[in-house]
């Protein structure tokens, strides 16, 4: 969320500056008066009851003279004084606590401040191409999608999934299983030598925990909620845990960057995508990723270099694996609510002569951290100055989609030939097929 002092000009915020970004986003633009209208509001209250507060200790202190000084006349008039200030203070206190919470509920619905960089259009299809690697060109061997070709080397089975797991369901077995599984390694490989530590992630997060990470939206479009004891849901992204990680904490300045590299099992309704990629493993409810989390200073743009850093990663991963790919900024209106600058890479997948995401990378700055209270510093340099540490994430691999990219660019006629990279964790060069073209039922 963002911080309450930029909506306070006398403090040194810009409500315009928030204004702008909104309106860059195509988002409300009027909410921010109405945060500065509940903030006016809340100031008033707390001014009133300081004085409240100030008169009550006051009037306390002259009783407990009098009780000293055995000056009982008037005691009690002051005693009854201090009872009715109480109860005012008590009113006054319970009025700050809701409108602190309508202010606030306000402030998280208003999205990062959007960066400079971000082109400024609310069509996806206007996001900034930044970067390209590769040669995209036709399908090789008989250009067959990866739908077909992973059932063509028995990786998959598409209907028993189905008949267990429902829509989207799937079996990976055999050399399908056994390339997730190489994909894994090699990234976890790949990315400790960029001095990133592997973690696995809980599944599972309890409500609040996700709150403070996940944005309203997702409660309804992507969270699986888990039955039994408790409101728990199941993850979307490794992201969501590893900003739990952090809650409450304090960040040693000098412990910076935290770099680590969360892998873990991830569940999405994808409620939002209805209708899209429904055929094969590209888009489904359960896969596995590798994801980039790092948590930085907020001085210096040191988090704006560890964005360039992280999408580099991804694009030197991608590199290894010989896809074509291209980096777009994505547009303003299609950014996340935490992120204030969104790189996406998109593979190449030849059968369909279109580039697909395959990585999303952000810099959320500050926004999650302050809902989070991860604090930049040590406590006693912190009562100083509040301060809250910058969080950034990238994928570096989503594995049913790499899986798809692979099967695509790397057909033959006869099979599919194993990226270099991943030979000596897959344990062959090459994957034969072994069952014909599926017939559409």
């Amino acid at each position: 969320m963002l911080d309450v002092k930029l909506f306070r000009v006398e403090d040194g915020g810009d409500p315009d500056k928030i204004r702008e970004s909104q309106r860059r986003r195509f988002k409300d633009v009027e909410v921010v008066d109405r945060v500065i209208e509940l903030d006016q509001e809340w100031r008033r209250l707390r001014f009133e009851m300081d004085g409240v507060n100030r008169d009550m200790n006051s009037t306390s202190k002259e009783i407990g003279r009098k009780m000293k000084a055995k000056e009982l006349d008037g005691v009690d008039e002051l005693k009854r004084k201090v009872t009715e200030m109480k109860a005012a203070s008590a009113v006054l206190q319970e009025r700050m606590t809701e409108m602190e919470r309508r202010r606030d509920e306000l402030i998280r619905s208003i999205g990062n401040v959007v960066h400079p960089s971000v082109p400024v259009n609310n069509d996806e299809d206007k996001n900034a191409v930044e970067f390209s690697w590769g040669e995209p060109g036709s399908a090789p061997g008989a250009g067959r999608n990866h739908v077909d070709l992973l059932y063509m080397i028995d990786g998959v089975d598409y209907d028993r999934g189905t008949v267990v797991a429902g829509s989207r369901g799937f079996f990976l077995k055999g050399p399908g299983a056994l390339l997730n599984m190489a994909i894994i390694q090699y990234g976890l490989q790949f990315i400790s030598r960029k001095g990133f530590t592997p973690i696995q992630t809980p599944y599972m997060m309890n409500k609040e925990a996700m709150a403070r990470c996940a944005q309203l939206s997702d409660f309804d479009e992507q969270l699986y909620k888990v039955s039994g004891d408790g409101d728990k849901y199941l993850i979307a992204t490794s992201e969501q845990p590893l900003c739990g990680f952090f809650t409450n904490d304090w960040i040693d300045p000098k412990a910076l960057p935290i770099k680590y590299c969360g892998y873990s099992t991830c569940f999405r309704k994808e409620a939002g995508a209805h209708g899209r990629d429904t055929l094969g493993i590209f888009r489904v409810h359960q896969f596995e990723k590798l994801e980039q989390f790092v948590v930085t200073s907020p001085e210096e743009d040191a988090s704006w270099h560890m964005h360039q850093d992280m999408i580099e990663n991804a694009m030197e991963f991608y590199r290894s694996l010989k896809i074509p790919y291209r980096v777009v900024n994505i547009v303003s209106g299609a950014l996340n609510d935490a992120a204030a600058k969104k790189y996406d890479l998109e593979g190449w997948f030849p059968s369909s002569q279109a580039f697909r995401e395959l990585v999303s990378c952000s810099n959320c700055t500050d926004y999650q951290a302050r809902r989070l209270e991860t604090r930049w510093g040590t406590p006693k340099t912190g009562e100083r100055e509040k301060k809250y540490v910058h969080m950034l994430n990238s994928t570096l691999c989503a594995t049913t989609r790499v899986i798809c990219a692979i099967l695509e660019n790397y057909q033959t006629d006869e099979g599919i030939r194993v990226p270099d990279v991943l030979q000596s964790h897959f344990g062959s060069d090459f994957i034969p097929f072994v069952r014909p073209s599926p017939v559409l039922k």
